[in-house]
């Protein structure tokens, strides 16, 4: 979720604003003769989505409705539980036509806890009927890959391999082989099986094989660590439209620990990038913060998973996109990525249905490149940069924490962050009020950095260097 300051959040809709919107075609690589032969057989390209959450579903959804396109998406757990806050934007659910049994909790308010333990409660600029969706990605992600079937999709309940690419990939229509194992209804044993696709759109997460296989480069990764705990009824009372946010480096380095509502419990978790190692420590140090709010409860579930920190170097290659985590468009300090994931899978897929004319043709790497890619970046580019530096002032030490969660105190910065999280995009912003917070944030930072504790000391140079 997206708590931070308005000047930045500003920043970022200023600089999308001066980015081109035109998208420059270039020539395919050689074309299938027609999309229907003289003797009536219909020949159809075959795109391959490798991965069947949020970024995956859209896409899929998108390429099944066109009829010059057989559709195949991968997914290895049918009932995949992924580690994650589970916060969604308003705006996802209308953009995403997503009912609400999709969302458990309806958030309207938000607990910001600071390391000296003092609290901040944002929420009051909410309309009535705004709210941030909390879900559980088994049954939102379900919901998504059960449409894109309905649509005409062809699911196969199976782990990709490996994939064959073809050397002239970039130049030429030869197919790319994927590998699989197929899983069938009442065996644990999968059945090892090949497929031969036109296209592959990559949305299979952080530790992606469809990005290992076109070379997409590494990148580096936080450890989110999340327990779902089932507590009392009467202390689920407290979350009813609640969740809390605890920042310190006894939860998280560089990042914060949660506890956020669920249907009937509360997913309580923390992540961190620079010392991973120290995940459980963290993750004790969270449950320890929440305190009596959680005491009595039953852990039902444990959760860990790497979280990509920054774009892959290369999320196009030949016939070959990335999307979602797998691409790494997840957003510093908030750690944002659901929405990203969903609207990159449907972007994608979009800008590759338009180039393929009706199945007539198949996108070059530059076609790509040059609509999707640039089209993604031109939107959500500096969104991705401002948060980095947030991120950086804010939550590398406990001084700047202090002054994070006492200049959440002001309405202004309520506004507009909400309504940047809310809407993914930023409006109605003052100059003058600008002015006055940023002499505000210094202040609150020259008072933070002068009553806090001094950080803990660690190292672990090894594990740091680690890359996925």
């Amino acid at each position: 979720m997206k708590f931070t300051i308005a000047t930045i959040a500003t920043l970022a809709s200023t600089v999308a604003a001066f980015t081109p919107s035109s998208f420059v075609q270039t020539t395919s690589v050689a074309h299938r003769a027609a999309a229907q032969s003289e003797t009536g057989l219909c020949m159809k390209y075959k795109v391959a989505v490798v991965g069947g959450g949020p970024s995956g579903a859209c896409a899929a959804e998108i390429f099944a409705q066109e009829k010059g396109i057989d559709t195949v998406m991968f997914e290895r757990k049918m009932d995949n539980a992924k580690p994650c806050g589970g916060a969604i934007p308003l705006c996802m659910v209308g953009e995403f036509n997503m009912p609400e049994t999709v969302v458990d909790r309806k958030v309207r308010k938000m607990n910001l806890i600071s390391p000296t333990g003092v609290e901040v409660n944002i929420g009051d600029t909410l309309q009535p009927d705004e709210y941030i969706g909390m879900c559980r990605r088994e049954v939102m992600d379900k919901f998504l890959r059960d449409r894109a079937i309905e649509y005409g999709a062809e699911i196969v309940n199976g782990l990709v391999t490996s994939i064959d690419v073809p050397v002239n990939h970039k130049t030429s229509e030869e197919p790319y082989t994927i590998k699989y194992m197929e899983y069938v209804d009442g065996s644990s044993a999968g059945v090892s099986k090949t497929m031969e696709v036109d296209l592959i759109v990559g949305a299979d997460g952080a530790n992606s094989r469809v990005a290992k296989a076109m070379d997409a480069g590494s990148y580096n990764f936080a450890i989110a660590f999340q327990e779902r705990i089932k507590i009392p009824e009467e202390k689920m009372a407290f979350y009813e439209e609640m969740a809390e946010m605890y920042v310190g480096d006894d939860v998280s380095p560089d990042f914060y620990g949660w506890v956020f509502p669920k249907y009937d419990h509360v997913g309580v978790g923390t992540g961190t990038v620079v010392n991973r190692p120290a995940i459980k420590q963290y993750q004790k140090a969270i449950r320890d913060r929440a305190g009596d709010k959680i005491a009595g409860g039953k852990i039902i579930k444990v959760e860990a998973h790497p979280i990509p920190e920054h774009y892959r170097p290369r999320r196009v290659q030949g016939r070959i996109a990335l999307v979602g985590d797998a691409a790494g468009y997840v957003t510093k300090c908030s750690g944002e990525g659901i929405y990203f994931a969903a609207k990159s899978g449907r972007m994608a897929a979009e800008e590759i249905v338009a180039l393929m004319d009706g199945g007539k043709r198949l996108p070059t790497q530059a076609d790509m490149e040059k609509t999707y890619i640039k089209k993604y970046d031109g939107l959500y580019g500096p969104t991705y940069t401002v948060l980095d530096i947030l991120q950086k002032v804010f939550y590398t030490n406990n001084g700047a924490r202090e002054a994070f969660v006492e200049l959440c105190n002001s309405k202004y910065v309520q506004q507009v962050t909400f309504d940047s999280y809310l809407y993914k995009r930023v409006q109605g912003n003052n100059p003058l009020d600008d002015v006055k917070l940023l002499g505000e944030t210094i202040g609150c930072l020259v008072k933070g950095y002068s009553t806090a504790k001094p950080d803990q000391e660690f190292s672990n140079p090894v594990e740091s260097l680690k890359r996925i």
